[in-house]
C-alpha cells in the first residue's frame, strides 16, 4: 500500500505494505470492474448511440461514472454511513478533474476497525480495480494515520488538501479534510521555504510551457500543478484562490487559463491512447483542430497564453504569500513596512512598488509609466492591487506622449533583465496592450522558426533587455532600446514584417510623441534591422558594390549604422543559444567598419546657445536662481547664474540632487565672467523646493559649508540598505550598470583644450560628481551639454586641461570619470563589446 495518497505509480498490490490482504481475487470474492471499463471505453470512443463529448463534458462524464461505481462498490461491501469506513478521492476525482487516463487516486478510511475486517474491506475494494486493469494509487488509513503522513511528506499533504468524500461515512471524511487543512494552515510557516524548493526544481526539470516547444502541461511553469499550488496557497489563508487576474483581463483570467489547459491535457490522453502529460509536437495538430482552436500555431499560441497567465498568477501568489508570513533575517527589525517614495504617486512598501496614498490615477495618465519605471529601476514588482486599481481606472495617455511618459518608458527599457517581469505584468492585467495597441497582434505569437525560444511578444523584450547592454556604444541610446522592442512589431499580419512593421513605428513613434527626424530614423531602423546581418553572411564584402548598396539604403547616416549594429547583436543573442558567435559578429563588424569609411565623420558635439535673460543676469552680477515650469507636467527649468569659479557647476548639481530632483538635461557656459548653467528637472515625487531656498543652499556650498559629495554618497547608501532590508536578505539591490561606461574623446584645434563625450548609466548626483572629479583634478569645465534619455546620460563636456605644461593627461580625466560612473559587471573573456573607457 502506497503511503503517497496522491502518488503517480499504478498500484497493484502491495501486501507488504498494505494491512489489506494479498490473496487472489477468487479468495476474495471480488469481480473485475469489467463494467467500469466498458462504460469509459463507450465514453472515450463515441459511437451511434453517444456522440463525441467535447473535453469538458468528457471529464465531468468521467467523474460521474466513477463516482457511481464506487458508491455502489462501497454500499455492496457496507462502506455506508457510520460503518466506520469511508472512500475518500484525491488526485483528479477529487478535484472533479478526471482525465480519460488519470490513475485512481483512492483512500480508504477506516475508524480504527481489526485488521481483519479492513483487509478484507480494502481488497474488495482495490481487486476488482487491479483485475480490470484500471491504474490505482491507494492507501488504507485512520484519520490520525494520514494525517501523520501530510505532516512528514509535503507531497503527500498536497495531494490530501484536495480530498473529497465519495462514499461511506461522511463524519470520518470530514475529520480528515478538516484534519489535513487545519493542520496546513498552522505549519504553513515551517513548510513554505520546502515548498518553494519543490516548485522551483519542478519548474526547473520541466521548463516553461509559454516557450516550450513540447511543453509538460501538468508540470512545467504556469501549468495544471501551478493552479493546485494556488488553491493550497488559499487554504493556507496566504492568498485568494485568484490573485492578480480576473475574468475581465486579457486572455479572461484565472479560471478560464486553467480550464483551457485541461481541456488540452484532456485531448492529449484522448489522443495518445493513455495518460501523458507533454505535448508532442505531432499531435498538436490534431488535438487544436479537437478543441476546435486551429493548427499546431494556434494551439500554441493559446496554450501560451494560458500558461503565462497562470504562471503570472502564481509569482503575486507566492509573493502575497511570503509578504503575509512573518519576516525573517534582516527584515525582522523592522516592525512596520515604511513607506518609501520612489516617484511622483508611486511608493515601495512591503518590498512591492504601489500607489501613493495621494495617487489620483483616475487625473494622472502619466501613473502608469511611472509606476512600471520605479519597478524597472528597483527591481521590485509591482503589487497585483496597484495593477488592478490602474487598469481600473488610468485614464489614456494623450496623444502625442508628454515627455515624461516617453522618459519613463526608456527607464524601463533600458532597466535589462528587470525589464521583463515588469512588462509581462503589465500585459497580464491589460496595461501594456493600452499603451501599445500594436502589440496585440505579436502577443504570444509562436515563432515559425525552430531557432527561436521566444514568442515574438517576449522576443521584442528580450531584444531590448540586450539591447540595453549596448546602449553606451551608440550616440542615441534612447532609439536603440526604442528599435529593439519594435523591431518585429509587423509580424503576424501578413507581408514584410519588416516593411509593416516599419509602418507601425512610424505610427507608434508619433504617438510617443518622439520629434520627426526621431521618428524616421526608428522608423529607419525597424525597415532595415535585417539590412546588416544578411549582407554580412550572404553577400561578399570584399565588393565593393555590397558596402555601397548599404550606404545607400541608409543614406549614409553613420548614426542610423551604429543602431543598427547594435540592434543585430541584441536581435541575435534575444533569439537563441548559437545564433550570435564569432563567426557572425566578425562579419558584421568588418562590414560596418567598411561602411564607416564610405561615410562621412561624426559631427563635433559643441555648446548650446545662451539664453538672453541668463545673459542679463551674468552681466548684472551677483547669484540669481531661477526655477520655472517647463512643458512637461512635472518638469522644470533650474537657471543658475553665478560669479564663475571653481566647482560651481558641481556645488549646483549636487543641491539639486540633494532636492530629489533629477536632471534630464543641462547646458553649461559662461557670459562675462559668470557662469550660466541651465537645467532640466524633473521632481522624483512631490513639488519642487522654492527658488530662494535652491539660491541660499547653493551660496552655502560654494562658502564650502556643505559636502554635497559626501552628503550624496549618503543618501545613496540608505535608499540602497533600505531597500535590501525591504527585500530581505535575499533582496539585493541593483549594483552594477546594464552598459558598460564608454568615454570618447575629440581634439581641439586650441592646445590643451579638448571635447569629451561620456556614455553611461545615470545614478542620483552623477553631474555634480562628475564636476567635482573635473575640479579636483584642476580640470576647468568651459561648457557642458547633457542629456539624460531614460536610464541613460550622454554628457559632453568642454575641457581644459591646462596646456602642454599641464601634468593632468586623459588618462587621468578618465580614470577620475570612471571612479564615478556606475560600472557594469565584468565581462567574460568570451563576451564581446567596448572596453570600458575607450573611445
Amino acid at each position: 500500500m502506497r503511503s503517497d495518497p496522491n502518488g503517480s505509480g499504478s498500484g497493484g498490490p502491495d501486501p507488504a505494505a498494505s494491512s489489506a490482504g494479498s490473496g487472489p481475487p477468487s479468495s476474495r470474492g471480488a469481480v473485475a470492474a469489467d463494467d467500469l471499463v466498458r462504460a469509459r471505453k463507450q465514453l472515450l470512443d463515441g459511437g451511434s448511440r453517444t456522440r463525441r463529448l467535447d473535453a469538458p463534458a468528457l471529464r465531468q462524464a468521467l467523474v460521474d461514472l466513477h463516482e457511481l461505481w464506487l458508491t455502489t462498490k462501497g454500499a455492496e461491501l457496507g462502506i455506508k454511513p457510520d460503518s466506520g469506513f469511508a472512500i475518500v478521492a484525491v488526485g483528479g476525482l477529487g478535484r472533479r478533474e478526471l482525465l480519460p487516463y488519470s490513475d485512481l487516486d483512492l483512500v480508504l478510511l477506516h475508524d480504527d476497525l481489526e485488521p481483519e475486517i479492513v483487509s478484507e474491506v480494502a481488497d474488495r475494494l482495490w481487486y476488482p480495480l487491479w483485475d480490470a486493469h484500471i491504474k490505482l494509487d491507494h492507501s488504507v488509513r485512520t484519520v490520525p494515520q494520514a494525517i501523520q503522513v501530510a505532516s512528514s511528506d509535503l507531497t503527500a499533504a498536497l495531494g490530501l488538501l484536495e480530498a473529497r468524500h465519495i462514499a461511506g461515512d461522511v463524519e470520518l471524511s470530514n475529520l480528515l479534510i478538516g484534519g489535513v487543512r487545519r493542520q496546513w494552515r498552522t505549519g504553513i510557516r515551517s513548510r513554505f521555504d520546502e515548498l518553494i524548493e519543490m516548485t522551483r526544481a519542478r519548474w526547473s526539470r520541466s521548463g516553461e510551457i509559454a516557450h516550450r516547444a513540447e511543453p509538460d502541461i501538468k508540470n512545467g511553469r504556469g501549468g495544471l500543478r501551478d493552479v493546485q499550488l494556488l488553491d493550497a496557497l488559499a487554504i493556507a489563508q496566504l492568498t485568494d484562490a485568484l490573485p492578480g487576474l480576473g475574468p475581465d483581463t486579457p486572455g479572461g483570467g484565472l479560471v478560464f487559463a486553467h480550464d483551457r489547459l485541461l481541456d488540452v491535457r484532456t485531448e492529449l490522453h484522448r489522443v495518445a491512447g493513455r495518460a501523458r502529460d507533454q505535448l508532442r509536437a505531432q499531435d498538436a495538430d490534431e488535438i487544436g483542430a479537437a478543441l476546435r482552436i486551429g493548427d499546431r500555431f494556434d494551439l500554441a499560441r493559446m496554450l501560451s497564453d494560458s500558461a503565462r497567465t497562470v504562471s503570472y498568477s502564481v509569482d503575486v501568489g507566492l509573493r502575497t504569500a511570503a509578504n503575509a508570513l512573518p519576516r525573517r533575517g534582516l527584515s525582522r527589525l523592522r516592525r512596520m513596512p515604511v513607506r518609501r517614495p520612489l516617484d511622483e504617486g508611486v511608493v515601495e512598501h512591503a518590498g512591492e512598488v504601489v500607489l501613493a496614498r495621494d495617487a489620483r490615477p483616475t487625473k494622472d495618465p502619466g501613473l502608469i509609466m511611472r509606476v512600471a519605471a520605479a519597478a524597472a529601476q528597483t527591481g521590485m514588482p509591482i503589487s497585483a492591487s496597484t495593477l488592478s486599481r490602474l487598469s481600473d481606472s488610468a485614464p489614456e495617455l494623450r496623444e502625442p506622449w508628454p515627455s515624461e511618459a516617453l522618459g519613463d518608458l526608456l527607464v524601463l527599457l533600458g532597466s535589462g533583465s528587470r525589464t521583463t517581469a515588469v512588462v509581462e505584468a503589465l500585459d497580464r492585467t491589460g496595461l501594456w496592450g493600452r499603451l501599445l495597441p500594436e502589440w496585440g497582434a505579436v502577443r504570444d505569437l509562436p515563432p515559425r522558426d525552430a531557432v527561436h525560444t521566444w514568442t515574438v511578444d517576449r522576443h521584442l523584450v528580450e531584444t531590448a533587455v540586450q539591447a540595453s547592454a549596448f546602449t553606451t556604444r551608440v550616440s542615441r541610446p534612447d532609439l536603440l532600446v526604442l528599435g529593439a522592442l519594435l523591431h518585429d512589431i509587423g509580424k503576424g499580419r501578413g507581408g514584410d514584417h519588416s516593411a509593416v512593421g516599419a509602418e507601425l513605428a512610424t505610427q507608434i513613434g508619433n504617438r510617443l510623441g518622439m520629434w520627426p527626424s526621431d521618428v524616421a530614423l526608428l522608423t529607419a531602423m525597424v525597415r532595415h534591422h535585417l539590412l546588416l546581418p544578411s549582407t554580412a553572411t550572404r553577400r561578399d564584402l570584399d565588393d565593393p558594390a555590397t558596402v555601397q548598396m548599404v550606404v545607400d539604403a541608409l543614406d549614409g547616416d553613420l548614426v542610423l549604422l551604429d543602431l543598427l549594429a547594435a540592434l543585430a547583436e541584441a536581435d541575435s543573442l534575444a533569439t537563441g543559444p548559437g545564433v550570435w558567435g564569432d563567426w557572425k559578429s566578425s562579419l558584421l563588424g568588418e562590414l560596418v567598419r567598411r561602411c564607416r569609411l564610405v561615410m562621412a565623420g561624426e559631427r563635433l558635439p559643441e555648446p548650446d546657445r545662451i539664453d538672453p535673460q541668463a545673459a542679463a543676469l551674468a552681466a548684472d552680477g551677483g547669484v540669481h536662481v531661477l526655477l520655472q515650469p517647463a512643458e512637461g507636467a512635472h518638469t522644470y527649468t533650474v537657471t543658475v547664474v553665478a560669479p564663475d569659479s571653481p566647482g560651481l557647476l558641481s556645488d549646483a548639481a549636487g543641491v539639486l540632487a540633494l532636492h530629489s530632483l533629477r536632471v534630464l538635461s543641462a547646458s553649461v557656459g559662461s557670459h562675462e565672467g559668470s557662469a550660466v548653467n541651465s537645467f532640466t528637472v524633473s521632481p522624483r515625487f512631490g513639488a519642487p523646493p522654492q527658488a530662494g531656498l535652491l539660491r541660499q543652499e547653493l551660496i552655502r556650498a560654494v562658502a564650502g559649508e556643505l559636502d554635497l559629495v559626501a552628503m550624496l554618497a549618503q543618501k545613496e547608501e540608505q535608499a540602497k540598505a533600505e531597500q535590501a532590508l525591504e527585500l530581505g536578505v535575499a533582496g539585493v539591490p541593483v549594483q552594477y550598470a546594464q552598459a558598460p561606461p564608454r568615454i570618447i574623446w575629440f581634439d581641439s584645434a586650441t592646445d590643451g583644450q579638448a571635447i569629451v563625450e561620456l556614455r553611461t548609466e545615470d545614478r542620483l548626483g552623477l553631474l555634480c560628481r562628475l564636476a567635482a572629479a573635473f575640479e579636483q583634478h584642476g580640470v576647468d569645465v568651459q561648457w557642458a551639454r547633457v542629456s539624460t534619455l531614460g536610464a541613460s546620460v550622454v554628457d559632453a563636456f568642454g575641457l581644459d586641461l591646462g596646456g602642454t605644461d599641464s601634468r593632468v593627461t586623459r588618462q587621468d580625466v578618465e580614470a577620475a570619470i570612471l571612479a564615478v560612473v556606475p560600472q557594469s559587471p565584468p565581462k567574460k573573456d568570451s563576451e564581446n563589446g567596448d572596453v570600458p573607457g575607450s573611445g
